[in-house]
């Protein structure tokens, strides 16, 4: 299987972001890590190796990117007003320096997202965002409501970066078209918050499918056995 690293530079964050891209050709799906992750943890969970004949087909090309959490939601000893500004600065490199250049790499309209755990709150979160530019979207042991990481502030950049609030005044054709696929486990902490956004969903007529793994737990061998079979839906 072909793995590239890449060094990105943002000009909205004004640092580089890494990537590893695995597959020479294919649906792009960009994978974010869960909370804190680097631009590796794919791999090195296995996620990548569960994917590996989808890759080696040229059927998907993954981007595994790094995140910025540790300046953004978990950035404890900045002010929250602060880490959701760094939040925004990741969500426009996202949108307008690195979603445009996967557009044109790999000649699509738009791209998947996918994500496990805190990958998965920022995965359904652009999704949603710019329902414009992501076809597919895939979560994985996830919960979705950030108010927890913020002290009890609020403000409208914290509005428009939390799916639960945002989302039922939330309009676009697009949500329409968009093959969104939310996976948990019976026994996974975050399986309420699934439930949750599926109500929400079914409510607004957004079609989606909910996949519960009646045995499994909030872990990675859970999220390996979701990752091929979300991505055989591309």
């Amino acid at each position: 299987m072909h793995e590239q690293h890449r060094r990105f530079y943002s000009h909205h964050l004004g640092q580089d972001i890494d990537l590893l891209v695995f597959g020479t050709w294919g649906y792009p799906v960009v994978i974010f890590p869960t909370s804190g992750g680097r631009h590796y943890e794919a791999r090195d969970f296995n996620l990548v190796e569960a994917a590996r004949p989808l890759v080696e087909a040229g059927r998907v090309k993954l981007y595994c990117i790094d995140s910025i959490d540790r300046y953004s939601w978990y950035a404890k000893d900045l002010a929250p007003a602060v880490r959701v500004q760094n939040h925004i600065f990741y969500d426009r490199f996202l949108c307008e320096e690195l979603v445009p250049q996967l557009q044109k790499e790999c000649n699509v309209d738009k791209i998947a997202v996918a994500g496990c755990s805190f990958g998965g709150y920022h995965a359904l979160n652009f999704a949603f965002r710019h329902p414009d530019q992501v076809a597919h979207l895939f979560t994985m042991g996830a919960a979705f409501d950030i108010r927890q990481f913020i002290d009890g502030y609020h403000d409208e950049n914290v509005y428009y970066n939390n799916p639960p609030e945002f989302m039922p005044g939330a309009h676009s054709e697009h949500f329409q078209w968009m093959n969104i696929i939310m996976g948990t486990a019976e026994h996974d902490f975050c399986k309420e918050s699934n439930y949750q956004m599926a109500a929400l969903l079914s409510q607004k007529g957004i079609p989606y499918r909910l996949d519960v793994n009646p045995y499994g737990t909030h872990d990675w061998p859970v999220w390996r056995e979701m990752f091929p079979q979300y991505l055989n839906t591309i």
